[in-house]
């Protein structure tokens, strides 16, 4: 892959992974790592990675040539931001929110939007287990405490430190939201010993009875019953700020709060306001409403009983793995077939204009040094569940180390024609 970015341009020459080829151009536009996509796309397109925080430091061919993209939640695409793109037909999120995409302006732009929404079920899940586990034992305080010197040599020096530790059994757990998580979440609670209510207005009745829960039908009904309240909804414009001053005063005075969803569920300011005034006894954060999140900024700073990860919990190895192959196969889908007809995961059906089919490209005969069939190193790694077919090179073609060539492998664009390309490793 090779680096396409207006800010790295000013301090790098550009890297490439050999003379491009008149086939489809596909960017990671906020990361830099494709050894795990580019074995998946290398034989019908050319992957590049922008590695931007905005479309400001997205290149300009980029721009005006590709026609996918995959992206993680580290950058927004409004529609203003989705028009600057001349060609692009499908945007992966590499994972399970899609809030930081216009997808209406992207459907009417005739941009499918995909997402990943199973990769990382079951890491989120326990995450989420961890942080109720965390805020009704305390581990975190007691460790704390520890680290700070604090000495507990008698039962009274016990129950200052660990004040505030609870039972768990007999416990309701309200979760707001009953998708794949949040019945992943239900099911690990159950061993605990809570006791599960949720509510969610867009899931059919029946889920309920297979799984041995309650299902309540409106929010403030399971804000009023619950003694821990987890959410595990996307986010939307009808729900933004759903936890604010108004529901917290609905909550059980004491309750706990998690959110491992979106950040932009919780009010902030009046989760520090309602953990101050001990309304909240604690709260577990994985997602904040500005990332990435700080702790000296912002209006958590001074809660207290808080815990704050930083939008971490759905990671684990292999959990990455796996969605960065969903991504780049549902990418693959789109170029060899026809949108969204043949895409797995399309989230704005609805409002794609037109469609668009591709032609499988062929590789075009070209000298084995520049099109990547001379290897470095010949080092092979497995990648996912395909090792047991095949190996992909961890090394991506076309690399070639310490070697320049003034050649304008970029085409006709005018900006970059005339400008030394280094190969790197």
């Amino acid at each position: 892959p090779f680096l396409f970015s207006k800010h790295h341009l000013q301090t790098r020459e550009i890297a490439v992974n050999g003379p491009l080829h008149p086939r489809p151009l596909v960017a990671l536009l906020d990361g830099r790592d494709c050894t795990v996509e580019m074995p998946i796309l290398k034989d019908l397109a050319t992957v590049a990675f922008c590695d931007a925080q905005s479309t400001q430091e997205i290149h300009e061919k980029v721009l005006n040539e590709a026609v996918g993209a995959m992206m993680y939640h580290n950058i927004t695409l409004t529609r203003e931001d989705l028009e600057k793109f001349k060609s692009l037909r499908i945007i992966v999120r590499i994972g399970s929110g899609f809030d930081n995409i216009d997808i209406k302006a992207a459907g009417e732009l005739g941009i499918a939007v995909c997402n990943i929404p199973s990769a990382a079920v079951e890491e989120t899940a326990d995450s989420t287990i961890c942080h109720i586990l965390n805020l009704y034992r305390r581990n975190t305080w007691l460790y704390q405490a520890l680290r700070e010197g604090t000495r507990v040599n008698s039962v009274e020096q016990i129950r200052e430190v660990a004040s505030g530790a609870a039972r768990m059994r007999g416990e309701t757990l309200g979760l707001i939201g009953f998708g794949r998580v949040g019945q992943a979440v239900a099911v690990r609670a159950k061993v605990f010993g809570f006791s599960i209510i949720f509510y969610d207005p867009y899931l059919q009745d029946g889920i309920e009875r297979s799984l041995g829960v309650q299902r309540v039908y409106t929010l403030q009904d399971l804000l009023y019953q619950s003694d821990c309240v987890s959410l595990h909804c996307n986010l939307n414009e009808h729900n933004h700020h759903l936890i604010n001053d108004f529901t917290i005063k609905q909550m059980r005075q004491g309750a706990f709060l998690v959110n491992t969803a979106r950040g932009g569920l919780v009010d902030e300011k009046s989760l520090a306001q309602a953990l101050k005034e001990g309304r909240i006894r604690g709260a577990a954060l994985d997602v904040h409403e500005v990332e990435p999140f700080i702790f000296a900024q912002g209006s958590l700073k001074d809660a207290p009983n808080l815990i704050c990860t930083p939008h971490t919990a759905w990671y684990s190895e292999q959990a990455s793995l796996e969605m960065r192959e969903a991504a780049a196969t549902e990418v693959r889908r789109a170029v060899t077939g026809r949108i969204p007809d043949t895409l797995r995961n399309c989230v704005n059906k609805e409002f794609i204009v037109g469609s668009a089919q591709w032609p499988t490209m062929e590789q075009p005969v070209t000298n084995a040094e520049l099109n990547g069939a001379a290897y470095r190193r010949d080092i092979y790694s497995p990648v996912g569940n395909k090792a047991a077919l095949h190996y992909c090179p961890v090394i991506i073609l076309g690399i070639t180390a310490c070697k320049t060539h003034n050649m304008a492998t970029l085409g006709s664009h005018p900006k970059i024609r005339k400008r030394t390309l280094v190969w790197h490793i």
